[in-house]
């Protein structure tokens, strides 16, 4: 969770909100299994509408309620995972944005929220898609798992700008998946996201290897018109002043 979240939403609780999700934190510290009445009770009594960095209220209500579970290790990831798995898709969002702040409490919860990231990967609600990669995912997913998670997200125009840890984990490799996913789209005549470019040309001749440069010269008029458009995009991400 960034930082300042906690201050937004203490900012925008009305007072009987703040009093009652209050309440309900000391009862999850008290008795763990009250988690499973006020987790879904959280968009009723704190309200749903946006918070700030793709949070909403009751996303950042409900991660303050999980993160209050004195449970550790498996004990909380089942926990975590009955909520998941229960939960309607605003609560499992607010599960998957949690998942960070329980592996940072608790080192012996480590890979044990994986299972939840997988499963949103396998879907399509590209809400809990981009939940799912948050600083946890970019923590914990191995190399494969994260490059396919990265080309799942292209797949479903979810901006990359929205996966944690992307300047960090771009590999050769992923920059190579992503330049031949560009040229399957020029060779359907169809038109490629922009942001994929940075971390293609940070991989020179990835570009080149996909073979798309050589569609400018298809003769069929979409393929070759999509490889013009989608080289201009590509030139267009060149650093000021590079040759």
């Amino acid at each position: 969770m960034e930082p300042h979240i906690p201050t937004a939403l203490d900012r925008q609780l009305t007072l009987d909100a703040q009093r009652w999700l209050t309440d309900a934190v000391a009862r999850v510290g008290q008795d763990p299994a009250a988690v499973r009445t006020v987790f879904p009770a959280v968009g009723r009594h704190c309200g749903r509408g946006p918070l700030a960095a793709g949070w909403t209220v009751a996303d950042a209500a409900r991660a303050r309620l999980v993160a209050a579970l004195p449970l550790r290790g498996g004990a909380l990831a089942e926990e975590v995972t009955d909520l998941h798995r229960y939960g309607d898709a605003a609560e499992q969002r607010a599960v998957l944005r949690s998942l960070a702040l329980l592996d940072e409490a608790d080192a012996s919860f480590a890979d044990l929220g994986l299972p939840l990231v997988r499963a949103a990967l396998r879907g399509n609600d590209t809400d809990l898609i981009e939940a799912a990669l948050g600083p946890y995912a970019a923590r914990r997913l191995d190399h494969d798992g994260y490059r396919h998670a990265v080309l799942k997200c292209v797949f479903c125009g979810i901006p990359l700008d929205r996966i944690a840890g992307l300047d960090e984990r771009a590999d050769r490799e992923l920059a190579r998946m992503l330049a031949d996913f560009a040229h399957e789209r020029v060779a359907a005549g169809r038109d490629v996201p922009a942001d994929i470019w940075p971390v293609v040309r940070a991989h020179p001749g990835t570009l080149e290897a996909s073979g798309l440069p050589e569609e400018t010269d298809s003769p069929v008029p979409e393929r070759r018109d999509a490889a013009v458009r989608a080289l201009a995009a590509f030139t267009a991400t060149a650093p000021a002043g590079a040759a």
